[in-house]
């Protein structure tokens, strides 16, 4: 079963529709005993940096989110998703992320001709050994929409990077922990290969630990 963290973040019944296209069991919930009971998480979200974070301590979901992580079952960020899983964002100075691992979020630099959101399709380079992106082109084009950007501090955590202005962090990978700036629920059939791909990670990792429990 795949636990959706609500925290009434926007996107969550586009999300829980593309898992249900892929035949998936999902649940939209805020509920500990369910998203720890997961086979895997996902932590969606559009808005702001500041409000969300706001919500999940209101929701009491920093700890369950902290902990299902710790559990080592596979957890995916979408968009706003991602960015709240690290220190901090120029959108919310002096609000803390979960801090699950280290970079910050910046504010995407001015550019001619550049409108700022970013919204609309973008190509991504891929990193070759990416077990997200696993049998996927590595130019491919995924939907955006942001006007806040990850800058991780590990490089090894990259996944795939885009340019809009500047360079950005498209998508990390490390140990369980998956994310994405694009939305891949919103990115067709390539977006879908995205939640496939996790969906097979989670596969591997309920194996290994059934296995490890016999």
């Amino acid at each position: 079963m795949i636990a959706i963290i609500d925290y009434d973040a926007g996107n969550m019944k586009s999300v829980e529709k593309a898992f249900q296209y892929l035949n998936e069991d999902a649940v939209i919930t805020r509920d500990r005993k369910a998203i720890l009971g997961a086979d895997r998480v996902v932590l969606p979200g559009v808005g702001a940096f500041g409000d969300a974070m706001e919500r999940l301590h209101s929701y009491d979901l920093v700890e369950t989110i902290q902990d299902a992580v710790k559990s080592g079952k596979p957890f995916l960020g979408i968009c706003l998703g991602l960015q709240l899983l690290f220190d901090s964002s120029e959108e919310t100075p002096g609000v803390k992320g979960l801090g699950l691992l280290p970079g910050e979020i910046l504010r995407i630099p001015a550019a001619e001709g550049l409108k700022i959101p970013h919204m609309g399709w973008n190509s991504i380079d891929i990193k070759e050994d990416s077990r997200l992106f696993e049998g996927i082109d590595r130019q491919s084009y995924m939907y955006f929409v942001h006007s806040y950007y990850l800058k991780a501090r590990n490089p090894e955590d990259v996944a795939a990077t885009t340019w809009y202005s500047t360079d950005i962090h498209a998508a990390v990978e490390h140990d369980n922990i998956f994310a994405c700036q694009f939305h891949p629920e919103k990115s067709s059939r390539i977006g879908l290969k995205i939640l496939q791909n996790f969906v097979d990670i989670t596969k591997e990792y309920r194996d290994q630990h059934t296995q490890g429990g016999q």
